[in-house]
């Protein structure tokens, strides 16, 4: 019987969805006889075990400190290293995210594993698993697998791209074990405040509709009426770098290459020229949406609805009638 680990991701008193997917990653590559842990880590998350416990898993870690109310990769992965030690998992997943991105190569060197990155697919073959990423900012794709399947492995996922744990779903109660935290003393660094920077209450990277602004908002005021439809739609508001640079948003809005990756349901791109280095950041999702005065803008090339117009003309209008049809 192997031991699969799901890294359950919270933030501000909730679960992420990404932290679903990775329980979901996990189960699809699970074989009879298999268990399913899944492990909580911060200030307060104990409250959070009975809400995991509705999905498929079979056994919560609760790592519940004050020492943890802010991430720190050090102390994280102080408490996460208890777990391991306890369970010996054969595969820790991860989220693709700024917390993932620090525990899983510290996960893989504790366990000696190999590890994948930013996996958007998961295929089982005759030869094992098969583990699909993207390469050159998505131009290109490869599907990796590990040389030795008995030996512990480390994957992060890519957010918005594997389905969820199914859930809520009717079983035993799931055992839940409070793992004692150990506050170590000679930390290097301390996270003694976060200021917080986002485009409202919806997380750009796990959004399912994002309304994306470029350097066609013309002013930071220009953003209002994309703010504006993001409300209706209940979206998260995006920017390209271009916007950014101008000072037209803050930097924590930024979408590409050297921004965030994101693969939303619908992504509507408001005066974006469509550089390669924006595409890099947003050209996965499911279905994009263009509004550009340039009928050569390169945005077009991979939109699949494209508006030429005026943002400020064509944006105002498609809020009424979202609004309309959401009231209707």
């Amino acid at each position: 019987m192997k031991t699969w680990l799901a890294y359950a991701e919270c933030r501000e008193g909730r679960l992420r969805q990404v932290a679903l997917e990775t329980l979901g990653a996990a189960r699809s590559c699970m074989e009879d006889g298999d268990r399913l842990a899944a492990v909580l880590i911060g200030d307060g998350s104990a409250a959070l075990s009975e809400q995991l416990a509705e999905y498929e898993c079979d056994r919560i870690h609760v790592v519940d400190h004050t020492d943890l109310e802010y991430f720190n990769a050090e102390i994280y992965f102080h408490a996460l290293a208890q777990v391991l030690e306890e369970e010996r998992p054969h595969a820790v997943f991860f989220g693709h995210t700024a917390i993932g991105r620090d525990l899983a190569p510290m996960t893989a060197a504790s366990l000696e594993a190999g590890q994948i990155s930013d996996v958007t697919a998961i295929a089982r073959t005759a030869d094992g698993l098969c583990f699909t990423r993207p390469l050159y900012a998505g131009k290109a794709w490869e599907r990796r697998a590990f040389v030795h399947a008995d030996d512990p492995f480390v994957v992060t996922i890519r957010p918005n791209n594997l389905p969820p744990a199914a859930g809520p779903v009717a079983k035993e109660a799931v055992p839940v074990v409070r793992t004692p935290y150990t506050p170590r003393s000679l930390l290097r660094t301390a996270v003694k405040d976060v200021v917080r920077k986002t485009s409202g209450r919806v997380d750009l990277t796990e959004a399912r509709i994002i309304v994306s602004g470029g350097r066609g908002v013309k002013s930071a005021e220009g953003f209002k009426p994309l703010k504006a439809l993001a409300e209706v739609l209940g979206a998260a508001v995006g920017a390209s770098r271009g916007a950014c640079d101008a000072g037209y948003c803050d930097y924590a809005l930024q979408i590409g290459q050297t921004g965030k990756v994101v693969t939303p349901e619908i992504y509507i791109a408001c005066g974006i020229s469509g550089a390669i280095q924006h595409l890099a950041g947003m050209s996965q999702s499911k279905i994009i949406i263009a509004v550009n005065k340039d009928p050569d803008a390169p945005i077009f090339q991979v939109a699949d609805y494209g508006i030429v117009g005026d943002l400020f003309e064509v944006v105002p209008p498609l809020t009424e009638a979202f609004q309309s049809r959401l009231n209707g």
